[in-house]
């Protein structure tokens, strides 16, 4: 039976990127019924909403997403759709695991890097619970709740349990926002509790942030609120090489959407030199989700041969191939 999932290209580089990630998961033969969906600034502009309905009731319906990048205007204009959708959806864990890449050159090459960040995906500064007191005395409110905070660490223990992993960091500033904060290392060391054959540590997130630059390989698994979780999972993707490497998931208990994080990169759109790496590995969360191991470990194969041939690296990361070129490359790992 077909798996049936919703595609959401997205736009600029969105659809290169996402074709290529629909024509690799062909090569491996997991029968996928996708339900094609355009979202753009375009539509959005013109919806007058951030998630148009359509898009929303075809993600319910089928229950699983696979989404490239949306343009969100910068200082003005619409709101985040990748924020929208979490939220409209409750997808409250956000999923980035990092890893080194063979062949790929950046400043930690021969630092063996394995972590998985979970960042709380509905409440926290992200609320967009923000006002203007007087002219030019802006108020935004932060919202931590005990429901959210305990979701997001039973969550990322569990899944921690289930895959072996032996070392959780929570990362926040207590010290400061000892209400809000205080909370949430609270609700992490109560679900720690539970899960005595799972290391516990705690960080400051300007002490973590200096640990993951000074010392990435110490790390195992770290859990977040919103917002340092969204700052420090694109920090720890620019240890092995960027955004357009990493993949990233959003869990819901009724929905999941598994999405490239880079920008759409409209500078590059239709020139064919897209690097497809984030949406094809978001594509292997996407197949575990599914209950597609085999497949996934093939495509994680494939890709990671692709890198260590050398030879195909987008501009992005330091080489010239194509877009297409990169694809047939992972096709053939597939194929081999």
């Amino acid at each position: 039976m077909a798996h049936k999932i919703t595609l959401i290209p997205g736009d600029g580089i969105g659809p290169e990127v996402a074709d290529a990630t629909v024509e690799v998961l062909g090569t491996l033969g997991v029968p996928i019924e996708w339900e094609r969906v355009e979202l753009s600034a375009a539509i959005i502009e013109k919806a007058g909403v951030s998630l148009p309905p359509h898009v929303l009731e075809s993600v319910e319906r089928t229950g699983v997403a696979l989404k490239g990048p949306v343009t969100t205007p910068i200082a003005g204009g619409f709101k985040s759709v990748n924020v929208a959708i979490r939220k409209q959806l409750d997808l409250f864990a956000n999923v980035r695991p990092v890893f080194t890449l063979p062949g790929l050159k950046t400043r930690f090459q021969d630092v063996n890097i394995d972590m998985v960040i979970f960042r709380e995906n509905t409440e926290d500064l992200y609320s967009g619970l923000e006002h203007e007191v007087i002219k030019d005395v802006v108020e935004s409110l932060k919202i931590i709740t005990r429901y959210a905070s305990m979701r997001i660490a039973n969550y990322a223990f569990a899944y921690s349990k289930k895959n072996s992993r032996k070392k959780i960091t929570a990362v926040h500033k207590a010290n400061i926002m000892k209400l809000s904060d205080g909370l949430f290392i609270r609700c992490c060391r109560e679900v720690a509790a539970n899960y005595p054959e799972i290391a516990y540590n705690e960080l400051i997130v300007d002490n973590a942030s200096m640990q993951l630059v000074m010392r990435p390989e110490t790390f195992d698994v770290l859990l977040l609120p919103n917002l340092y979780g969204d700052i420090v999972s694109d920090l720890a993707a620019g240890l092995v090489g960027g955004l357009g490497v990493v993949p990233g998931a959003n869990m819901g208990e009724k929905c999941a959407v598994f999405e490239a994080v880079h920008g759409s990169a409209p500078d590059i759109a239709g020139q064919g030199v897209a690097n497809p790496t984030a949406l094809m590995s978001s594509s292997i969360l996407m197949l575990r989700h599914l209950g597609e191991g085999v497949a996934a470990d093939r495509l994680q194969q494939a890709i990671m041969a692709a890198f260590r041939q050398g030879d195909v690296l987008t501009r992005d990361l330091g080489g010239s191939a194509t877009t297409r070129q990169f694809t047939d490359a992972v096709k053939r790992h597939i194929e081999a």
